[in-house]
């Protein structure tokens, strides 16, 4: 049986050729790309790191999930600004002994999520390291005022979730524990672990508020994506934006696979702070958010209001909690 090729085989000029490939011929091949900003817009910048063992592994992710997920946490940030994508560049370091297959399934991951917004990759840089790891850069673009800050919400506001929450959070509880999920239907695991492994960013949310800037010329909009859980981006709003907010559980839709798979407790945990949905938190007049809202998908709703006090509060009519950051992932906690 023939061995497969590794890194160490080709060395780090044969790997940036391999990974040309996977690059515009017309853009790759200088010391830096040369791209266009429509002129009256600003350039969105936004950089992650992945880490092999702390943002993926092996046990949950393969090579092409891995840069799927890459890749949609970056769009995910854009589509957090109001911003379109232009352009990828990716630094990659890894062992020499990662197989040039495992490599090849990584950017097709990429490039698969990138097709459907016509958004290459335009570079980037390679190195040894003990440790897999990708910092992947999303350079978007964006009239500086129809920008989606999380800084700009106002007493008042509507806040609308673009989708579900807990999803992925129930796909990871699936892919680590796979006997939990014995009293699922059929189809329902495969869709909670796809949630997981190949979330899709909503830019397509950008699009349609596009649309709505037509009618309300001033349209103010805040917000940010929910890779950190649904209680971390309202609460960062509102810290952003000096303003509090109350929330109606029973307003956050509940995936239909939860009520007879896990308890209404676990299901709040995970709605709340399971984190790495990639859906939209916006904070809009309600008018326009009622609007939005008809045209988006299952899981869309508006869940509560921006309000004067500081304190961002969950409520339901048994109950009030105060939302808290400490339950939510944060990287150097103990």
């Amino acid at each position: 049986m023939t061995e497969p090729m590794r890194v160490q085989d080709i060395g780090e000029q044969g790997l940036l050729q391999f990974l040309q490939s996977f690059c515009p011929p017309e853009i790759v091949g200088d010391d830096a790309a040369l791209l266009s900003v429509t002129p009256g817009k600003s350039l969105v910048v936004t950089t992650d790191m992945l880490i092999d063992g702390v943002h993926f592994s092996n046990q949950t992710t393969s090579a092409a999930d891995a840069g799927w997920r890459a890749v949609a946490a970056n769009l995910s940030d854009l589509a957090a600004m109001g911003a379109e994508p232009i352009a990828l560049t990716v630094g990659l370091s890894l062992p020499g002994s990662v197989t040039l297959d495992w490599v090849k399934q990584l950017y097709q991951g990429m490039t698969d999520c990138l097709q459907p917004y016509g958004t290459p990759i335009v570079g980037g840089d390679v190195c040894r390291s003990s440790v897999i790891s990708l910092a992947i850069t999303a350079l978007g673009q964006v009239k500086p005022t129809e920008a989606i800050q999380r800084s700009i919400a106002r007493p008042g506001d509507a806040i609308l979730i673009t989708g579900y929450h807990g999803l992925s959070r129930a796909g990871l509880e699936l892919l680590l524990k796979p006997e939990s999920g014995a009293g699922l239907e059929t189809s329902a695991p495969h869709r909670l672990i796809k949630a997981h492994q190949r979330p899709n960013p909503r830019l397509d949310v950008v699009a349609l508020l596009q649309n709505f800037r037509s009618q309300y010329a001033d349209l103010r909009v805040a917000g940010m994506d929910s890779s950190d859980g649904l209680a971390d981006a309202i609460v960062q709003i509102c810290r952003a934006s000096h303003v509090g907010a109350v929330i109606e559980r029973n307003r956050i839709p509940v995936p239909p696979e939860f009520p007879d798979w896990i308890s209404e407790a676990q299901a709040i945990e995970w709605m709340l702070y399971g984190g790495e949905d990639f859906e939209l938190v916006l904070c809009l007049p309600i008018e326009v958010a009622e609007k939005l809202l008809s045209r988006l998908g299952e899981g869309a709703a508006i869940v509560g209001q921006i309000t004067a006090e500081a304190a961002v509060l969950v409520q339901d009519e048994n109950r009030t909690i105060e939302l808290s950051l400490s339950k939510g992932f944060q990287h150097f906690s103990s």
